[in-house]
């Protein structure tokens, strides 16, 4: 049976619209740059590039920018993408489309694109808005697929706002159950796009985004799409380590249930706006459980589990994740400093606890102990 394409809320939800090429040459080509590169990044290219060459509302050439690597047989990364269509250290086995193109040069991979997609670690996104500044044009529209939030001492600045206010420029988000190995092998997935105003943008992404393989729908609701997509991170690892310690799915998916509730009340403390409907899409429960049944956080939370605590979170992701970065961990501490400061501690024993766990103040076992 084919997927419903059917939509909960007329007033905020898109629905996937399929445009085709038509005779007529389009007012306004738009032209992409992802900016990032790693197994997400990757995917997200092979995404927009197959799009870009049947849309004719997009240029075909799809800009990658590469943060440079040298491999083991002494080529560099972008070279290698380029020559064989496949980032053989982030997404081996899977071709990009050949209109992608790897660029090493920040500057030169942003240069005459209008819509960039951002989609690197979060802790790295502030350093390249900054290398941005006044190299990009003043039409640009952005999206953010990153999961995470920065820590400021005014208090938390979610990642579209810090491209934003770095840039002056619109920044939507795509968040959803989104295990980007599954994608690149085009297993049916959905996503979701959270806007503030434009719905006219919202669906330029939709469109951007949408395959028959990956279902993609927008939502006016911005930060409850990004909280989602962060805090579920923090769960996943309450879920690993759950697993490391076989403690059976029972215990797992009361761990999963609390930590939805808790994602659900710091995003509507945080930003009243948020809609309760918006932890319905994919971005919500349904990014919740595909990171808890599988993705990075949980794997790693896990062996962290195994070895119960005595080796750190850094040396399993080393040795794990082949260069691939965890978010959860860093995402949990961001997260301990905003409950701490604002007193809010008790009020979020899963997402408190995660953190004392991780740094080694608790055993992994206090996860069912809040």
């Amino acid at each position: 049976m084919a997927p419903s394409l059917e939509v909960q809320e007329e007033e905020t939800a898109l629905p996937f619209s399929n445009p085709t090429h038509t005779n007529e040459a389009p007012p306004h080509k738009s032209k992409v740059t992802v900016v990032g590169s790693g197994n997400w990044g990757s995917v997200a290219s092979k995404l927009i590039a197959s799009n870009a060459l049947r849309l004719a509302s997009f240029y075909d050439e799809v800009r990658m920018w590469v943060y440079e690597e040298t491999l083991p047989s002494g080529e560099k990364l972008t070279d290698v993408i380029n020559r064989t269509n496949e980032n053989v250290k982030y997404l081996p086995g899977i071709k990009l489309g050949k209109n992608v193109i790897a660029d090493p040069d920040l500057e030169s991979a942003v240069k005459d694109s209008n819509m960039l997609v951002f989609v690197t670690p979060h802790q790295f996104v502030e350093g390249i808005c900054k290398r941005l500044v006044g190299k990009i044009r003043g039409d640009v529209e952005a999206i953010s697929l990153i999961k995470g939030m920065e820590v400021k001492m005014e208090g938390p600045c979610m990642i579209s706002t810090l491209i934003s206010q770095h840039l002056g420029i619109n920044c939507c988000v795509l968040m959803g159950a989104n295990i980007a190995n599954e994608i690149a092998v085009e297993k049916f997935s959905e996503a979701t796009v959270g806007y503030r105003g434009n719905r006219e943008i919202a669906e330029k992404w939709v469109q951007l985004f949408t395959t028959p393989y990956f279902m993609v729908t927008a939502v006016q609701d911005v930060e409850g799409v990004e909280l989602c997509g962060t805090l579920k991170n923090v769960v996943a690892i309450a879920a690993g380590f759950v697993d490391g310690l076989e403690m059976g799915n029972n215990t797992k998916a009361a761990i999963m249930r609390i930590g939805l509730k808790e994602m659900k009340a710091f995003s509507k403390m945080l930003f009243p706006s948020v809609k309760e409907s918006t932890f319905f899409e994919s971005c919500g429960v349904a990014d919740l459980i595909t990171t808890c049944l599988g993705g990075r956080n949980r794997k790693v939370a896990e062996a962290f589990a195994r070895n119960e605590g005595k080796r750190s979170f850094d040396e399993l992701e080393a040795e794990m994740l082949q260069g691939q970065k965890l978010q959860g961990v860093s995402t949990a501490r961001e997260l301990y400093e905003v409950l701490s400061h604002r007193g809010w501690l008790e009020l979020f024993p899963v997402f408190a606890t995660v953190h004392e766990i991780a740094i080694g103040r608790l055993p992994p076992s206090a996860i069912v102990r809040f």
